[in-house]
C-alpha cells in the first residue's frame, strides 16, 4: 500500500512539473508576442468564432483573441453573456504589427467582415451580445473610428443606416479556451455553422470579392518592370479590388492617411519603397529621415525620373504635389524644409508605398539598387 502511494505521490508530482513547464511555456509564448512593438484593438463583429477566423488570416495580425467586454459581471461566463443579461458583447482583442498594418486598415478589414446596419445581433445570431462595435482604447482610435464610420456612411454604400456602436473600451475577459482558435480546432463544426449563418452571403451580396482582396492587397506583391523597362499598371476597376479603401483613397483620389498610425512613418529598415500600384522604384532608406511629422519623410527620390512633381492648389495653400510616373499615384507633398545635403522633405503617405527589405530585393527584380542600401533611417 505505501509503495503503490509512493508511486502516486511520484507520478502527481510529475504532472505538477509538467503542468508548470506548459504554463511557462505559455507564458513565454505570450511575452513574445507582447514583447515586440504590438498594438491592440478591440472589436465586436457578432459570433467571435468568425471574428477571430477572419482576421487572424489578414497580415500584420500576429493573434485575435475571443472574449467579453462592455457589460456589468466580473469574469463572465459563455453561459451568462448569451443570456443578454451581463451586458458583455462578444467581441475579439486583435493584437497586431503598426509597422504591417495601420489601425484604420484594421477597420477597414472590420467593416468588411460585418453587417454594420444590423442593430439587434449579426446574421443568425440575434440579442445586444451579438451586436457590433467598435472600442477604443484611446483618443486616437476613437478619432479614427469615427472618421472610419463616417467615410462608410458618406459613401453610400449601404442603403439603411450604419448602426455600429463606438464604445470606450473597458475590461476585456477572455473566453474560454475551447472558444480559442474554435475555426482550427473544430474544423468541420465551425464550416457547418458559417454557412448556415447567412454572414457568407450577406458579404458576398454587399462587397462582392472586396473582403477577400483585403488581404491580398497587405502581401500583393510589387510588379517588377518588364523586359522594356515599363511597369504594368491595372485600371480601375481591379485597383479598387486589389488595393484597400485607403490605398485606393490616397493614390487615386488624392487623399491623406492619418500621422503616426501609418505602415511606414516609424520604419527603420534598410531596404526600398516602391509605387504600391506600378511597383516602379521610389525612394531609399538611404534617404529617409525623422522628420517628426507623423508621415515617412525623404530627402530625394531614389529614381527621380519616377517622381513627377505638380502645382497643388487644393486646400487653400500653393504646394507640390509628387506623384509616380508610370503608376501616376498621389505619393504626398515636397516641401523646402528638410535637412541636408538637398534641404528637401518628401512627405509621402505610406499608403502609397511597399517596402521591399535590402533582403528580398534582388528576388523580387530590383537587385539593380542594392549598391549603398545598406543604411537604415537616420
Amino acid at each position: 500500500m505505501k509503495t503503490i502511494i509512493a508511486g502516486l505521490i511520484v507520478i502527481g508530482a510529475i504532472l505538477v512539473v509538467a503542468h508548470n513547464v506548459t504554463s511557462m511555456d505559455k507564458n513565454m509564448e505570450n511575452q513574445t508576442i507582447t514583447s515586440k512593438a504590438t498594438r491592440e484593438a478591440v472589436f465586436a463583429g457578432g459570433c467571435f468564432w468568425c471574428t477571430e477566423s477572419d482576421f487572424e488570416k489578414v497580415d500584420g495580425v500576429l493573434e485575435a483573441i475571443s472574449g467579453y467586454t462592455g457589460g456589468h459581471v466580473e469574469n463572465p461566463t459563455y453561459q451568462q453573456v448569451t443570456t443578454g443579461s451581463t451586458g458583455h458583447i462578444e467581441a475579439v482583442k486583435i493584437v497586431y504589427d503598426p509597422a504591417r498594418i495601420s489601425y484604420p486598415e484594421l477597420l477597414d478589414v472590420f467593416w468588411r467582415h460585418i453587417n454594420p446596419t444590423d442593430g439587434g445581433g449579426q446574421f443568425v445570431d440575434r440579442g445586444p451580445q451579438y451586436r457590433s462595435a467598435i472600442f477604443y482604447a484611446d483618443e486616437t482610435q476613437r478619432r479614427q473610428a469615427e472618421a472610419s464610420k463616417k467615410q462608410l456612411m458618406d459613401s453610400g454604400h449601404f442603403d439603411t443606416p450604419v448602426v455600429t456602436e463606438l464604445l470606450p473600451l473597458g475590461p476585456f475577459f477572455v473566453a474560454e479556451e475551447y472558444h480559442q482558435d474554435y475555426y482550427k480546432k473544430s474544423p468541420i463544426r465551425y464550416k457547418l455553422y458559417r454557412s448556415n449563418s447567412g454572414r457568407d452571403r450577406f458579404l458576398a451580396k454587399a462587397w462582392g470579392d472586396e473582403e477577400k482582396n483585403m488581404k491580398t492587397a497587405r502581401i500583393m506583391s510589387p510588379t517588377p518592370p518588364s523586359a522594356g523597362g515599363q511597369y504594368t499598371v491595372p485600371d480601375k476597376a481591379a485597383l479598387r479590388k486589389t488595393l484597400t479603401p485607403l490605398q485606393y483613397r490616397v493614390t487615386q483620389e488624392d487623399g491623406t492617411e492619418p500621422p503616426f498610425n501609418n505602415r511606414y512613418w516609424d520604419n527603420k529598415e534598410a531596404g526600398i519603397y516602391v509605387d504600391i500600384v506600378s511597383g516602379e522604384p521610389l525612394f531609399s532608406s538611404v534617404d529617409k529621415f525623422k522628420s517628426g511629422t507623423g508621415w515617412p519623410s525623404f530627402t530625394r527620390p531614389l529614381v527621380p525620373e519616377n517622381v513627377v512633381e505638380l502645382r497643388d492648389t487644393s486646400h487653400f495653400m500653393i504646394r507640390t504635389e509628387v506623384r509616380s510616373k508610370y503608376g501616376d499615384s498621389h505619393l504626398g507633398h515636397v516641401f523646402n524644409d528638410g535637412p541636408r545635403p538637398t534641404g528637401l522633405r518628401y512627405c509621402i503617405n505610406s499608403a502609397s508605398l511597399r517596402f521591399i527589405p535590402r533582403s528580398e530585393m534582388a528576388a523580387s527584380g530590383y537587385g539593380q539598387f542594392l549598391a549603398g542600401i545598406d543604411v537604415a533611417e537616420k
